[in-house]
């Protein structure tokens, strides 16, 4: 699994120029799930995004998570997170999960993360989104449960 966590001040995701997701000061985190992944890297990956200490403590350093600070999450589902782009100029999306497989492990991870008492507001799956965001620092993280990264 493979997600990219942005610390943010605002986020909200439309579909067809409805909002359908908006958060306040909290994370936007757009979630990939690959053919391989399974319970155990959706376990690895929501503890690492509910304990990621990138909010600022009253020092001025990172060093407080999403628990700490109360935010909210707004999650996106974003396949293209496993576009290859090693070979040609296409991306390859054959490490992908089927739609059918990674909508479960995406609907799993947000009642983990809602388990901690976060607020999470969610994308629509499949569906062509527009996500806008204020991104906070800018604070950006790139997470994989197979730590190529």
């Amino acid at each position: 699994m493979r997600s990219v966590v942005q610390r943010v001040t605002q986020a909200s995701v439309s579909v067809e120029g409805e909002v359908v997701g908006k958060i306040r000061a909290g994370l936007l985190i757009f979630f990939g799930v690959g053919q391989r992944d399974g319970v155990s890297d959706l376990d690895w990956l929501v503890d690492k995004i509910v304990g990621l200490r990138i909010f600022e403590d009253e020092d001025g350093k990172m060093n407080r998570s999403i628990l700490d600070v109360g935010g909210e999450v707004l999650m996106v589902s974003q396949f293209t997170l496993y576009g290859d782009c090693r070979k040609g100029r296409r991306p390859s999306f054959s490490s992908a999960a089927p739609p059918e497989e990674a909508k479960i492990l995406f609907e799993q991870a947000v009642e983990k993360i809602r388990g901690y008492g976060i607020h999470v507001e969610t994308g629509v799956f499949q569906a062509e989104m527009k996500v806008e965001l204020v991104n906070d620092g800018p604070v950006t993280m790139l997470l994989d449960s197979e730590k190529n990264f």
